[in-house]
Parts: structure tokens; sequence; C-alpha cells
């Protein structure tokens, strides 16, 4: 697939997908900022979503204003608590829905998460004719999705990591 400057691109990203699987793989964040930037490529970004999930706390409000500082467009939904202490707090029917929307007006779609759930969208979005693009750590992506991306980019890339501080966190391969 070929990436040119006259490409108008969104990006969706599911931020717990994202998040979870950097602090079980290298115990780090990712550097949204950065994910944004290389999936971009000097294309022309149209929109950029970070759909997150809400706790009961204040943790998140830090975090989200970084994001947008970086030029991301948030969406925030509530945690989900069920009696018995069962949790919900995914994205997926939400960012399904964002990208059926906007994908008359894109080119390319960048879906930032390695879960499987998104294997309908992705190739509903390709026969639309659409270029669709992956990012996600290649350790917890579905095959499948790995499999029908035209493009994929594993996150497990240093300059994709972020430590503790906000620097770049270098590692051995």
């Amino acid at each position: 697939m070929i990436k040119h400057k006259e490409q108008r691109v969104a990006v969706f990203i599911d931020v717990q997908n994202l998040y979870y699987s950097a602090r079980h793989l290298f115990s780090t964040h990712v550097d949204f900022g950065r994910v944004v930037k290389d999936g971009v490529a000097d294309r022309k970004l149209v929109r950029a979503i970070a759909y997150v999930v809400r706790t009961e706390g204040e943790d998140e409000k830090p975090f989200l204003e970084a994001l947008q500082s970086r030029g991301l467009e948030t969406k925030e939904r509530e945690l989900q608590i069920f009696y018995g202490g069962n949790k919900k707090a995914d994205w997926d029917v939400g960012i399904t829905i964002d990208c059926v929307r906007i994908c008359d007006l894109v080119d390319v779609v960048i879906l930032v998460s390695g879960d499987g759930d998104f294997v309908p969208l992705v190739e509903y979005l390709k026969q639309r004719g659409r270029q669709v693009e992956v990012m996600a750590f290649r350790k917890t992506t579905s095959t499948k999705l790995f499999e029908i991306a035209d493009i994929f980019t594993d996150l497990a890339e240093p300059q994709f990591l972020i430590t503790q501080r906000g620097k770049n966190k270098s590692r051995k391969k």
C-alpha cells in the first residue's frame, strides 16, 4: 500500500486496549502523540479521536489534557460496574459507528487497536474502497485483524513507548 501526502486520514484510538497491552507487555505507556504523528505520516489529518473510559476518580484528568494537547479529540464513557462487581469498559460500537460515519470523507482509516472485534469493521471499510491501517502491539493483536490490515504498524517499537517521566523508553530487541 502507498502512503501519499494527498490522502485524507482519520485516526481512531482504542485507548483501553493500548493502555493494558503496554502495561502488560512492557510495564509502560503509549506515546499517543507519536502514534498519530507516525500513523498520519505527513498526510492530511481529517480527525483523530481517542476513546477513553472514565473511572470514579479524577485520575484521568491529566491524561485527557495530555491527549488534547497533542491535538486529539477525546470521547469519554463511564466505566460500567455491574451487580457482583463485573466491569465493562469498551468503545467497540462507538468506534465502529464513527468509522462508518466518516468513511466517505477520508481515503484512509487508521485503527489503533488490536481487538479482533474490529475485523468486520475493517472488512466493511475495505469493501468501501478505504485503505485501512492498524497500529497495535503485534503480540496482543488478533491474527485475523493483523492479516486483513492493509498496513500494520507494531507499537512495540521504542519510539511509541514512554516512561512514567514522559521520556522515550529505549530497550534492546
